[in-house]
């Protein structure tokens, strides 16, 4: 979508998971968030909880550090650093077990909720958290989701997604990372989902035998090892996921699990861009644009091209896709040709963000000698084009640099103070 989805929850529609063994905890923290958004229930010893992660998407997950199960607890959160770090994870517990909350700090966790205060107190504690993360990207935010719609084949959806795939990963190359440094998630993963199939592989001249299928069986063993192995790797040093070669095996995987694949290449990749030009499962495209923070729709200047995105968007309002979150690329411009993009996005309805020019000649010319327009002739004016939403993409989702350090929590105070006051006692 155009807005950025990493800020505050907004009411009512965030998912929170709890494992706690406590129905009375489960209840209060429940009623605590309600106004917030839905807490579910995580049961501690869970062996689907990748899965449940990938498909609920939570804000953050509550683990009980009360009594005993601390120690469960803490191997909980333990896995979840491992495979799920940029989840933002907070200890529930009372404040009258001094034990618990040690053992919550010990662990490491985001922060704490008392279950025996007031549960305003909860929710203060749970916003302030998400702000913190959203003010400081390096910690707790998924990458930025692109996707790229086209309602029919021949619109110019896969060059606009492997071009922008490449500029953007080399912008990003070139660009320092806070304090020199990189955090785990880097770089541009190219979801080659358009069709005809697998045609990103090709312009990017890159062979591929691990499919956006095989992705979905592998999620619960997808970790950066296994990324950098299977995925192939242009040569600019953008990751490609293809449709498989043979197209039925797409049955084999629900829209859910396609989702909760893409959402979880999130932890990895700074900028996922998803080619969904010419696919003709409506019901996936509008998942995929649910679940992105941008998604572009791209048309060119032919009554054909017009009618059907048209009639696309229609399909999408119907399954609650707002028009509204989209933006139009107007591809393959002619000025001679009489019809101006912004009588396209009116037509439309849709706010005009870009505009590409007609280089039909020179992509063709280039392509035919294994090469990239974009890379081999950067004053071109298609690869300009590309070169500035690139740049304005980059701008707009990642931050200026400057790490801004989290602030000591409120129960990180409190339980400094329980940890001094104890060593004062037993010096004296």
């Amino acid at each position: 979508m155009n807005a950025p989805r990493e800020n505050l929850p907004e009411m009512g529609v965030e998912t929170y998971l709890f494992a706690s063994p406590h129905g009375s905890h489960i209840t209060w923290l429940t009623d605590a968030l309600g106004r917030l958004g839905t807490v579910v229930m995580l049961s501690p010893d869970v062996k689907s909880l990748d899965e449940k992660i990938a498909l609920l998407g939570p804000a953050a997950i509550f683990l009980d550090f009360s009594g005993d199960h601390a120690g469960m607890a803490g191997e909980l959160h333990q896995r979840l650093k491992r495979d799920w770090p940029v989840l933002p994870v907070l200890a529930a517990g009372v404040s009258t077990e001094p034990a618990s909350m040690l053992a919550a700090l010990r662990a490491g966790v985001d922060d704490f909720v008392d279950l025996s205060a007031p549960p305003a107190e909860a929710v203060t504690t749970l916003r302030k958290l998400l702000d913190q993360r959203s003010t400081n990207p390096l910690d707790g935010k998924r990458g930025h989701a692109l996707a790229l719609l086209g309602a029919r084949a021949g619109l110019g959806v896969t060059t606009l997604a492997t071009s922008l795939s490449v500029l953007l990963n080399d912008q990003m190359a070139a660009a320092p990372r806070p304090g020199g440094s990189r955090e785990s998630r880097h770089g541009v993963a190219l979801l080659d989902l358009g069709l005809p199939s697998r045609d990103g592989l090709l312009y990017l001249d890159t062979q591929s035998s691990f499919s956006f299928v095989d992705g979905v069986h592998n999620l619960r063993r997808l970790d950066q090892t296994l990324l950098q192995t299977a995925l192939a790797h242009h040569a600019s040093g953008v990751a490609i996921l293809p449709l498989p070669a043979n197209l039925a095996q797409v049955r084999e995987i629900s829209h859910a699990d396609s989702v909760a694949l893409i959402k979880r290449l999130g932890d990895f990749f700074d900028f996922q861009i998803a080619d969904l030009g010419g696919f003709s499962t409506i019901d996936f495209v509008a998942q995929t644009v649910k679940s992105a923070q941008r998604s572009w729709v791209v048309c060119d200047q032919s009554i054909g091209a017009i009618v059907s995105t048209a009639n696309m968007l229609k399909e999408l309002h119907a399954r609650g896709i707002a028009t509204d979150g989209l933006s139009l690329v107007v591809n393959k411009f002619d000025a001679h040709v009489g019809l101006p993009a912004k009588d396209i996005a009116d037509r439309l309805e849709l706010p005009l963000l870009h505009v590409l020019p007609a280089r039909s000649t020179q992509l063709l010319a280039a392509a035919s000698r294994g090469e990239m327009l974009v890379r081999t002739a950067r004053s071109d004016a298609y690869s300009q084009a590309v070169a500035s939403l690139a740049r304005s993409l980059q701008q707009d989702c990642m931050p200026t640099p400057g790490h801004v350090p989290l602030k000591e929590s409120g129960w990180t105070a409190r339980i400094s103070q329980i940890v001094g006051f104890r060593k004062s006692s037993s010096e004296g």
